[in-house]
């Protein structure tokens, strides 16, 4: 036969533990509440926060001529940062005319929105040069657009 045990619990004790329990909980709310806030912030967060726009956010876009074609330059840019340079609606008789376009496009952009040169300091090829110049100076003039009264 099993004994049966006989617990005896005072009303002071059961007090304590209730107190405690509900200091638990709250010290783990209050925590949670801490860690999740916008006071949190890591330096990079507050950096950006105080650092001014440089550019207003949106696409903008110009028109250049190649030869004897109009050519629409598209570009994304956040506060701080040149999202995407592309052409928009580029015929292909274009690219087989000038098959340097593309890649010339490709290396100005990885340059400006990947590793974040600054357009003055862009390195041009020496294969495609003349077209990325070209190139480069319709990205200034339409970041130029984009750029915020200081």
């Amino acid at each position: 036969m099993s004994r049966t045990k006989i617990v005896v619990l005072q009303l002071k004790e059961i007090i304590y533990t209730a107190i405690f329990a509900a200091l638990g909980i709250l010290l783990v709310v209050f925590l949670v509440i801490i860690f999740t806030s916008g006071k949190g912030k890591s330096e990079d967060q507050v950096s950006e926060a105080d650092t001014p726009a440089k550019y207003k956010a949106g696409v903008y876009t110009s028109v250049f001529t190649l030869g004897d074609n109009l050519l629409n330059m598209e570009v994304v840019v956040d506060p701080n940062h040149i999202n995407s340079i592309r052409l928009v609606n580029l015929d292909e008789s274009v690219t087989t005319m000038y098959p340097l376009i593309e890649p010339s496009l490709a290396s100005i952009a990885s340059q400006l929105c990947e590793e974040e040169v600054d357009i003055d300091a862009v390195k041009l090829s020496e294969d495609s040069k003349y077209t990325q110049m070209l190139l480069l100076e319709t990205v200034k003039a339409t970041i130029e657009k984009a750029k915020t009264e200081e």
